[in-house]
């Protein structure tokens, strides 16, 4: 059997609201906010006790989603916020903007730092690593015009 789709990406922050902010200016629709907990909830997770805020938000084109996570109990084991990219596990999530200028303009009053610099790969892309809220790590990627041979 194969996958039919992937429904989305989660990733665990200690602010909410500062993240939908975010990816809400990053482009990111809001779909809805949600308390999960419960027996399903511990079932699915393996985390007895499990109380947890979740906000789903979605790429306009409306084909991938962003599932951000902030864990009320238990309490949070492990911090990777501040991982280079070599690390091992979550690595990064990479959006593809209209203008990546603009782009960072804009995120970077919403508190993201530039990783490295603004590159161009081949006559392709311009690509860039930013850390948004609370170190996320994100891959900014901007296509450029193709040539007509």
């Amino acid at each position: 059997m194969t996958v039919k789709r992937m429904d989305n990406v989660g990733i665990v922050v200690e602010d909410i609201e500062a993240a939908i902010a975010f990816f809400s200016e990053l482009g990111l629709v809001l779909e809805g906010r949600a308390p999960i907990e419960g027996n399903w909830a511990d079932g699915v997770t393996g985390l007895h006790g499990m109380r947890v805020e979740i906000a789903m938000m979605r790429t306009p084109d409306g084909h991938s989603r962003l599932e951000l996570s902030s864990f009320l109990a238990p309490p949070v084991v492990a911090d990777h916020r501040d991982a280079p990219v070599n690390a091992l596990g979550y690595l990064r999530v990479m959006f593809t903007v209209e203008d990546i200028d603009d782009t960072l303009g804009r995120l970077v009053t919403r508190g993201a730092k530039l990783v490295g610099e603004v590159v161009r790969y081949e006559h392709m892309y311009r690509l860039c690593y930013i850390r948004g809220p609370e170190g996320i790590l994100i891959g900014l990627a901007e296509q450029l015009p193709q040539k007509a041979s």
